[in-house]
């Protein structure tokens, strides 16, 4: 089996506000899938190194127990060169990145677009989701309408003071394009949705469980094949 990993590449908000991947996300993801035997492609817009989040910055220990996702993170392959045709799941760490580029990028939106329409899984974290806004069902409507999901709060971004300098709030653009919402009781808490083939997770707290739900649905998956 084999896993496709989309990245940001945009590693700025504002001039104050340096951005990127949140590698505790991505690297949970990865090793969780890399673990289980799953082969990964990592891609990002432009390719080569996707920023890391300051924010998420690795010590020495980290650096050792992520080093191979660390170094597919340095040399990601740029969207351009990828499809995806031969990957059973589309997964999106956060990091507020994706907010910047993810979200508005045409060959994001076709790929979630081509995933959904074959029913493969799709599983986004944290602010990840924004992958999920441009992609659209074959009657035209938007993907996420009518889809239980989870990300990001409106709340956390209040509570990490950033509500004024991201580009659009998160929480509000998914209900605004018709997704139930749904969230943890508290803010920062761990909560993940399923639906269907569309799997998310709301924060770095729900890293973990998203990982697992992910591993859960892909071995379902392949043991109805072997069964069939």
């Amino acid at each position: 089996m084999k896993a496709l990993i989309v990245v940001t590449s945009a590693d700025r908000l504002d001039e104050a506000h340096p951005t990127g991947v949140a590698l505790d996300e991505y690297a949970v993801l990865f090793t969780a899938l890399c673990e289980a035997g799953i082969e990964i492609e990592v891609a990002s817009p432009r390719g080569g190194p996707s920023p890391v989040d300051p924010k998420t910055a690795p010590d020495d220990a980290a650096k050792a127990r992520w080093r191979v996702a660390l170094d597919c993170l340095a040399e990601t392959r740029p969207l351009d060169q990828v499809r995806g045709d031969d990957c059973q799941a589309l997964v999106f760490p956060g990091g507020h990145g994706p907010l910047v580029d993810l979200a508005s990028d045409a060959r994001v939106a076709d790929l979630v677009t081509r995933f959904a329409a074959s029913g493969r899984l799709i599983a986004a974290l944290c602010h990840g989701p924004a992958a999920l806004i441009g992609a659209k069902r074959a009657d035209g409507a938007s993907l996420v309408a009518g889809r239980k999901l989870t990300a990001f709060t409106n709340g956390e971004e209040t509570l990490a003071g950033l509500q004024t300098v991201v580009p659009f709030q998160l929480e509000s653009r998914l209900r605004e394009a018709g997704a139930q919402f749904e969230h943890a009781l508290l803010p920062g808490g761990c909560h993940v949705t399923c639906d269907g083939d569309l799997l998310t997770g709301q924060n770095p707290a729900s890293s973990d469980a998203l990982a697992r739900v992910l591993l859960r649905a892909l071995g379902e998956r392949q043991r109805a094949v072997l069964q069939a």
